[in-house]
Formats: C-alpha cells, sequence, structure tokens
C-alpha cells in the first residue's frame, strides 16, 4: 500500500485474526496526524462534498497523506455517497449527512424495489466510486464495497421510523415482502460495481473509511440501526432473512450493532453460522467502548467471534486485559505517531 510501508504486516496480523492463529499482540488500528502539512479541498457546494469525484478523490488522497496509519489501520475513505442507490428514490445534501427525501409507498399495490443502474443518482455514485478505484490503482489504498444501505434501513428513512415501524404491524406481509425484494435489489447493486472495480483494484472488498477492516477472503458489511426500535420476534421475523440473503450472497459477515437498544438481538446475530464480527457503537447516553462493556464483548467472544471496537486510547490497554486478545480488533486514535508506537509495543504486554 502506498499509504502504508508495513501492510505486509498488517495484513498477516489480520488474516491470523481471521483464521484463529495468535501473534505477538492484538489487533490495534492507530491513526496519528502524520506530521505532514496537507491542503484540504474546500467543497462549493453540499452535494460537491459528498457525490462529486473532482472533489472527494482530492479530499481523499489529502486524509490519507495527512494521517498516519499504524498497527492495522487500512488507509481508506468512505465514499458515502453509496446511499444514492435507493430504489429510485432521491437525497438531500446538508453539512453532517447524506438524507432521504420521503417516499411514499403504497401498501395496496404489491412492493416493486428494483436496482436501475441508469437512474441519475446512481449513475452519479458509480463516478465516485469508479474515480476512487482509478486513483487507488491496483492497490495504493483500500477502496472497499459500495457504502449502500440495507433494504431496512433505506426503507426506514424514506418512510420516516413512525411509518416504518406501524407498517410492520398493518402491513406485515407487504414488509417482509418489500424487505427481501430489496435485499436483493442491493446485492444485484453490488455485483454490478463490484464487477466494474475487481479486475483493476486488489482491495475491492471490505469496509473502507469508517472503521475499516480487511479479512484474507471476500466478506459483507451489514447492519439494521432501525432494529433499535424493533422487538427480537419483530427482527426475526422482518431483519433477518435480509442478513441471511448477504450471508448466503456474499459468505462471512461484518456486523455493525448500534446502541444499547439493539444489544437484544446478539443472540439471533450470534446464530448465523456466517457471522463472523460483531462492531458495537455505543449510544451517545453510554459510556464509550471500554471496560463498562466488558460483560457484552464475552458475549460475542463466548460465541467465537470477533469484536470489533472504536475506542479511546485510554481505554485500549485496560480493555486488553481483560479481553480474549485472540478475537479483538480495537480502532483508536493518537495525538503523535510516537504516541502510537508505544501504545502498540504496550499492547504485547497483554498477550498472555
Amino acid at each position: 500500500m502506498r499509504y502504508k510501508n508495513d501492510w505486509p504486516e498488517a495484513r498477516e496480523r489480520l488474516a491470523a485474526l481471521w483464521e484463529g492463529r495468535r501473534m505477538d499482540r492484538p489487533c490495534i488500528s492507530v491513526i496519528a496526524p502524520s506530521g505532514k502539512a496537507v491542503p484540504r479541498p474546500a467543497a462549493a457546494t453540499q452535494e460537491q462534498r459528498w457525490a462529486d469525484p473532482r472533489w472527494i478523490v482530492p479530499d481523499a488522497l489529502a486524509s490519507m497523506e495527512y494521517s498516519w496509519w499504524g498497527g492495522e489501520a487500512i488507509p481508506s475513505y468512505l465514499v458515502m455517497c453509496g446511499w444514492m442507490v435507493c430504489f429510485g428514490g432521491d437525497v438531500e445534501f446538508r453539512q453532517e449527512t447524506i438524507w432521504h427525501k420521503p417516499v411514499r409507498y403504497d401498501f395496496d399495490r404489491p412492493p416493486n424495489l428494483t436496482f436501475d443502474p441508469q437512474t441519475p443518482r446512481v449513475k452519479q455514485h458509480e463516478a465516485c466510486y469508479l474515480a476512487m478505484a482509478e486513483a487507488a490503482g491496483k492497490d495504493d489504498f483500500l477502496v472497499g464495497q459500495p457504502c449502500i444501505l440495507p433494504a431496512c434501513d433505506l426503507l426506514s428513512m424514506q418512510m420516516g421510523a413512525e411509518t416504518f415501524l406501524t407498517a410492520l404491524i398493518d402491513h406485515p406481509q407487504w414488509m417482509r415482502q418489500a424487505i427481501l425484494q430489496g435485499a436483493h435489489a442491493q446485492i444485484v447493486a453490488y455485483k454490478y460495481l463490484q464487477r466494474l472495480v475487481k479486475p483493476r483494484h486488489e482491495f475491492w472488498y471490505g469496509n473502507a473509511g469508517w472503521l475499516p477492516f480487511w479479512a484474507p477472503q471476500p466478506f459483507s458489511g451489514m447492519q439494521a440501526d432501525v432494529s433499535c426500535m424493533m422487538s427480537p420476534a419483530q427482527f426475526d421475523e422482518f431483519i433477518l432473512p435480509e442478513v441471511e440473503v448477504f450471508a448466503q450472497q456474499h459468505g462471512a459477515l461484518w456486523y455493525h450493532l448500534d446502541g444499547a437498544d439493539a444489544r437484544q438481538h446478539l443472540p439471533t446475530l450470534l446464530s448465523i453460522p456466517q457471522m463472523r464480527v460483531i462492531q458495537y457503537t455505543p449510544a451517545p447516553r453510554e459510556a464509550p467502548n471500554g471496560l463498562e462493556h466488558l460483560e457484552f464483548y464475552h458475549k460475542v467472544q463466548a460465541a467465537g467471534r470477533i469484536v470489533h471496537i472504536q475506542l479511546p486510547k485510554e481505554n485500549v490497554l485496560p480493555l486488553l486485559r481483560k479481553i480474549d486478545p485472540g478475537l479483538v480488533v480495537l480502532d483508536t486514535r493518537c495525538g503523535s505517531i510516537a504516541e502510537g508506537h508505544e501504545l502498540l509495543e504496550s499492547a504485547k504486554d497483554c498477550v498472555g
């Protein structure tokens, strides 16, 4: 990798984590300022900031030069405009995120959720995704899988959470069909986009930008943030079938679990044979990742799964002394390269 001279060592550690082999320290991603004075481009509009390759690619390259990618940190950049792959809907570009414009679905008609590669928003995202792959070349940095929302979260954003949740009760058959149909449509989208990138770029799968993750075999990142408002029975009825579609199509799964209200679905997630990694993000009202969530991490590891944790640097060593270092990957930031090296070296003392 152009931005990570020690990628062969990091790659071996991540492969060992995936394959259950123990090494001299656990996998830890440490990002720190590189010390380089790298100017970042300024976007003229919010749409340019999120969905213009002429701005996104220079910003990505500047961010990678600006950062030191220590330990198992993987140089990458999140092309978030994959959210525009949205069953023909439309989006609004805001300072903090991409927002989905409301879509009024007719529950009296069968759902018709499809992927059309010729829609303007899909073509706009395709241009950004391919431009990033072109900039990455064969292996300069990780481009990873397209950042496409799963059908459950996309529908909840388009309908609004209240309409989505009440429809689960009032129109369960329609919702089951729509989520499953949408899942298959998004699979088509993934395959379409990855076919364009795979011949030219080594890192065509994996998580990029936000909590990057790589494994020695293809896997898919998955989530269902709306599930924090659903009961376990509803999760099993409406969300599990979508997760299983991704498991059948992509094999191994990395799953983003968002907040304490979604923890109730952990038993179902751990029952999925293809589930390999659970990543946990505490809700704003919770303590950050660390010893306060130890019981949850232990449940994940007791099932033989890897737990992926983003946490403050001061929580890294105390947690490593209480957790299985062979089933964890930690993600943190340090104020300097020297501080990052010191943390990585200290982590070796936590391997028993």
